[in-house]
């Protein structure tokens, strides 16, 4: 990584880069639920894989989730360095990307890989209780999928633009 001119400057700056995508993000997928367009909590959802005591869960999965935004910012800078697409529409690209492999591929494995998620099939038990997200999280709004597709867009765009506005954008 170093030696495409990556210094140790730039790790700090795509982290806060990652930071602030991953905090626009978030901002998106909440306004979505506090505007009734969606029920999806991805950090809820993630912190429940580890609590079932619902407080702990979203603070624990919302540092999870930053932890997991940073990470994946550091998969589209190196995207962006080997393919040479870092811009606000590549990252708006590889946002749209991420969400639909998010909705199409991860969220409906999560019924089969989350201890307290019901499934599709048997319903709620006393462990259980979460109400799976079904067909690219149609089961928490028929607006979810726009919602995730616009936040993910957003991610993207954020650490495009960064990116493009950096030394980096230029190596």
């Amino acid at each position: 990584m170093f030696e495409a001119g990556v210094t140790p400057a730039h790790l700090i700056n795509i982290t806060l880069w990652s930071l602030l995508a991953t905090f626009g993000m978030t901002a998106t997928i909440q306004a979505s639920q506090g505007l009734g367009l969606s029920r999806l909590s991805l950090y809820f959802l993630v912190g429940t894989f580890f609590t079932s005591r619902r407080t702990y869960a979203n603070l624990l999965g919302f540092l999870i989730y930053v932890i997991g935004g940073t990470a994946f910012a550091f998969l589209y800078i190196f995207i962006f360095l080997t393919a040479g697409f870092g811009t606000w529409w590549g990252g708006l690209l590889l946002g749209v990307i991420h969400g639909l492999v998010l909705l199409v591929v991860i969220l409906p494995l999560i019924p089969y890989l989350h201890p307290r998620m019901a499934s599709e099939y048997d319903g709620p038990t006393r462990t259980q209780r979460l109400e799976p997200p079904g067909f690219i999280g149609l089961n928490y709004g028929y607006r979810t999928p726009v919602t995730v597709l616009v936040a993910q867009g957003v991610f993207g765009i954020i650490l495009g633009l960064c990116f493009e506005l950096s030394s980096l954008g230029k190596v």
